[in-house]
């Protein structure tokens, strides 16, 4: 025994390193559907993280449309660690269910087929959910472009401009937050509130930690868990995924009284005025301002944001910010009543 042992017998024994400690194992579930290209390279990436513990990958697989099922068979018959469950529905929030079930371990991460997770990303998460006590811990969805198009959304997306301040999007200190990008969870967290509510097709992530926060439960967001991104490939893709957004976005504000801000209205409003303003303008020419005024907002919005891009990319900039203003705002004003409810 040590002098120091002898001197002090009723110390505690020093923290485990990290190369000591015993780390917990973790499911890690991801929604699956036409990834015959990518599906491969996700589970790679997943189950070559530099993390001590057990790692098991439970696929769910929808209906697809090209070699899917195929390629996940026979990743699962390579490799004990992955399992593949069914998704008829083909929905994410089915599947993620369905993944959970399937699934054996206390924390659960939730991973998309084209997220780039950072290699310290299931490590982090540990120690962030020992560190903080929380039920859900996540961090920044890191758009990341390639293409010139890809590029300007990337920007946008990063930018208090186009997507607000959700520091998911935009970045900021680690703390509570409402939510997070993807999770990784503690599974009496989602025990506790009942999993993802299978009428959200879309929003389903912020509608379930709404409920775990509802609950006393504790979400929290880390920067460090930055994770790779790529946005849609061209406008069209970018008007139908915000149009879905803000869609969906009113429905949870319809089951969740309260859940609604001037952020969120301000895209709807936007649009309301812009078409009031054109509606009139034939009688009355100021009309005009209100258009023309969203319109100067975007190109000077665009100029302050834009630093740095490309050129290609930078004259993008303004059709995104609108296309994701435009489409988000009329996505919530259109969404049917009936949307989110049994049998829709």
């Amino acid at each position: 025994m040590s002098d120091a042992m002898k001197q002090f017998p009723d110390s505690p024994s020093p923290a485990p390193s990290s190369e000591t400690r015993v780390w917990p194992p973790i499911s890690v579930v991801i929604p699956v559907l036409n990834e015959e290209r990518h599906l491969r390279e996700a589970v790679s990436q997943v189950l070559s993280q530099k993390y001590a513990g057990p790692i098991e990958v439970v696929l769910a697989i929808g209906p697809s449309k090209d070699r899917t099922q195929e390629v996940a068979d026979a990743i699962a018959a390579e490799d004990p660690r992955v399992t593949v469950v069914p998704n008829p529905t083909g929905r994410t929030p089915n599947a993620l269910n369905a993944a959970i079930a399937a699934s054996r371990n206390g924390i659960i991460a939730r991973v998309d087929g084209h997220a780039m997770l950072p290699e310290d990303y299931l490590r982090v998460a540990v120690e962030t959910l020992e560190e903080t006590g929380a039920d859900n811990v996540g961090g920044v969805m890191a758009a990341e472009g390639v293409t010139p198009f890809e590029q300007a959304v990337a920007r946008a997306m990063t930018s208090k401009i186009g997507v607000g301040g959700a520091r998911f999007h935009t970045g900021g200190t680690a703390g509570p937050a409402d939510t997070v990008y993807l999770g990784v969870f503690r599974r009496e967290a989602l025990e506790r509130v009942g999993g993802y509510d299978e009428h959200f097709q879309r929003a389903q992530d912020w509608e379930m930690n709404h409920r775990i926060r509802g609950t006393g439960g504790l979400v929290w967001f880390q920067p460090r868990m930055r994770v790779s991104y790529r946005p849609r490939p061209n406008l069209k893709a970018l008007a139908k995924q915000y149009f879905h957004y803000g869609r969906w976005r009113r429905v949870v504000a319809r089951t969740h009284e309260g859940t609604i801000n001037m952020r969120y209205l301000a895209p709807p409003t936007a649009v309301v005025a812009m078409l009031a303003g054109l509606a009139v303008s034939p009688f009355f020419w100021p009309g005009l301002l209100v258009p023309g005024g969203y319109v100067a907002a975007i190109l000077a919005g665009s100029a302050v944001t834009g630093s740095g891009l490309p050129p290609a990319a930078l004259v993008r900039l303004p059709f995104v910010y609108a296309t994701m203003h435009i489409s988000w705002g009329w996505g919530f004003l259109t969404s049917p009543a009936s949307l989110g409810k049994p049998g829709s």
